[in-house]
């Protein structure tokens, strides 16, 4: 059964979540406040994170930033009241994988844990696990990533982006097929949401490397050559 954390405040919208989710046979735990939330999300093993961002103690930008500096690549979905573009760009920048605003449907917040909790390829072979392009080396079974022997830690959906990028090698990826494969939605024209993770991934690839990988195409889209 797959088991997801949720660090909600209000105690309705917690119990909300977890009733939705263990009827889709899900496993839920919930926290009312960011520091309790720290520590059950990084002391037991989750598929995925539901975290709001009004938190007391430690609100959900402060706790998505300290998952992800523990190299925690567990999926986050980040729940906000806050709809402006800057407010959601902060929270992926924080490490957040998607976001949902207050006040939203369950429909729609269990379509996108589904997409979150997406399984990953199925690998035939075990000699087959690692992906290579040039100096950059992806590890499917323990979801490492290294540059010319560098480490680079990734957030869950950077991981399955770069991995899209890599089992496509020179081929020009649109917008509409990026997110099909990585977030499981039809592109929309007005979100910039794509173009925020390609450039969160240049950053953590291509930083302190002279070879850039990733390149874009003007209306077109994106190609790693």
């Amino acid at each position: 059964m797959l088991k997801i954390g949720i660090a909600e405040d209000d105690p309705k919208i917690a119990e909300l979540l977890k009733s939705a989710l263990e009827e889709n046979d899900y496993q839920v735990f919930t926290v009312a406040n960011g520091i309790d939330a720290l520590e059950l999300f990084l002391g037991e093993s989750f598929n995925l994170f539901i975290i709001d961002v009004m938190m007391p103690r430690l609100n959900g930008i402060q706790l998505c930033k300290h998952i992800r500096g523990n190299a925690v690549q567990t999926p986050i979905l980040m729940l906000t009241a806050l709809g402006a573009i800057d407010d959601k760009v902060t929270g992926l920048e924080a490490g957040a994988d998607d976001y949902l605003v207050k006040p939203f449907h369950l429909k729609e917040l269990l379509a996108r844990v589904a997409a979150l909790l997406r399984r990953q390829p199925i690998v035939t072979a075990q000699t087959d696990h690692k992906l290579y392009f040039e100096d950059l080396v992806l590890n499917t079974y323990s979801k490492e990533v290294s540059r010319g022997g560098k480490t680079i830690e990734l957030s869950a959906k950077e991981f399955v982006l770069l991995e899209l990028f890599m089992r496509n090698p020179n081929r020009l990826l649109s917008r509409q097929f990026i997110a099909e494969q990585v977030w499981d939605i039809s592109f929309e024209t007005g979100t910039n949401v794509i173009d925020v993770y390609i450039n969160f991934l240049r950053k953590k690839i291509e930083k302190g490397f002279e070879r850039k990988l990733i390149h874009t195409k003007i209306n077109m889209g994106y190609i790693l050559k």
